[in-house]
């Protein structure tokens, strides 16, 4: 069968690239998912079986697994794939299959079989959320006699968050910033950036060429891995709130609106007052949402209790209220982004594992640095949840008086 395939020329060489471990990483808008997406359907017609993971289950349909499907779509193979949107599972008429699984439910990934042959590749997206302990455990996915002669192979994409992840300590042992590729007998690494991408608006290579934060613009712009340097809340870890979840019963949630470039974002929460600590126990992060679809989400979340809302947009707060939600606008006024930060600091936030995004947003919130020194004003990106929580807990920190004091 012919293929047509357009793919950036940076990718062509790993096509076919048999190393055991596969690195891609880099930059923003660098072109790496849709290349992975489009070499896992190549490979599936020839024989090979996918297993597509990400650190929560949930998050695997918005990302990786519509990225799949719009290339099957793309590359007009729709007659030769069958795709089950309920389990998230691709089969091609070959027999072989993309199967999908979130490492929050070990149960299932330890059950997860294709109807043909054993599984020869796994990817892993966003694999900066993902723990050494879940690398260990998908690593077991990989036995059994194939049929298919090339190696068996991990594949990890991701941005360079953090230089503390374990896969810089575990693959980049001999790398430095001046490299682009690296390959050695067991891993192959591929660093990615804007520049490689031929198919980008000039709206998408400007947003990164005038990024004005240093952080960002080394992670997100230049690819490179990321040092973070006046980190905002220090006050959190994750741990399974499943217990906290049946005796929860002071629950306040916040929700900040997005559409397009921004999700709209909401968070539940339960307040131990006596404790000063404040549980996350569920979250919607997602982009491309109406009202009416954000509606009946969070109805399903959060059932007819309080959300406290952006209220810079009254129109979508009202809309939610037509909904039979219990929406509010939040007051903010003058200073209320540094005093809710001041606020949740001296609490213990406790996230639960599901929360993957906000786990990945408050690991990142930091304060600006002038000249090389911290200032007391937050860093206005990837902060949604954040804003979210705010919202949530305004009455709480409103009531408090006093100077704003906030840890830098």
């Amino acid at each position: 069968m012919d293929i047509e395939i357009t793919v950036n020329k940076i990718y062509l060489p790993y096509l076919e690239k048999q190393t055991r471990i596969q690195i891609f990483f880099g930059g923003s808008s660098s072109g790496k998912s849709v290349f992975l997406a489009q070499r896992t359907i190549l490979d599936v017609l020839k024989g090979r079986n996918y297993l597509v993971v990400r650190k929560v289950a949930r998050t695997i349909r918005q990302s990786i697994f519509n990225e799949l499907c719009k290339v099957i779509n793309d590359m007009d193979l729709n007659k030769q794939f069958t795709i089950n949107k309920t389990d998230m599972a691709i089969t091609a008429k070959n027999g072989y299959q993309i199967l999908s699984c979130g490492l929050d439910d070990v149960q299932k990934l330890k059950s997860i079989t294709p109807a043909k042959g054993v599984i020869t590749d796994i990817l892993v997206e966003e694999a900066t959320e993902i723990e050494y302990s879940d690398y260990k455990e998908i690593s077991k996915r990989l036995r059994g006699k194939s049929d298919f002669k090339g190696m068996k192979r991990i594949t990890f994409a991701f941005n360079p968050i953090l230089q503390t992840s374990w896969l810089y300590i575990e693959f980049f042992g001999k790398w430095n910033d001046s490299m682009t590729r690296y390959e050695d007998e067991n891993v192959s690494i591929l660093k990615t950036t804007y520049k490689d991408n031929a198919f980008l608006e000039q709206d998408d290579i400007e947003r990164l060429e005038n990024e004005t934060d240093e952080y960002y613009y080394n992670v997100y712009t230049l690819g490179n891995w990321g040092v973070l340097g006046s980190v905002i809340f220090k006050n959190w870890k994750v741990e399974d709130c499943s217990e906290i979840r049946k005796i929860a019963d002071n629950h306040k949630n916040g929700l900040d609106f997005g559409f397009a470039s921004d999700p709209a974002a909401l968070v539940r929460t339960h307040y131990d007052r006596k404790h000063k600590t404040i549980y996350i126990l569920d979250e919607l992060y997602q982009r491309g949402m109406t009202n009416d679809i954000l509606a009946e989400e969070v109805k399903t979340m959060i059932g007819y209790e309080y959300v406290i809302c952006d209220s810079s947009e009254p129109k979508s707060i009202k809309e939610l209220k037509n909904h039979n939600i219990n929406a509010l606008g939040a007051k903010k006024g003058k200073d209320s982004v540094v005093h809710g930060i001041q606020w949740l600091q001296q609490h213990t936030i406790i996230i639960d594992p599901l929360c993957q995004n906000f786990k990945n947003e408050i690991q990142q919130y930091q304060w600006k640095e002038v000249q090389g020194q911290a200032v007391p004003i937050p860093i206005d990106k990837n902060n949604h949840l954040i804003d979210a929580l705010r919202y949530a807990y305004e009455d709480e920190y409103k009531e408090s008086t006093g100077p704003i004091r906030v840890a830098i």
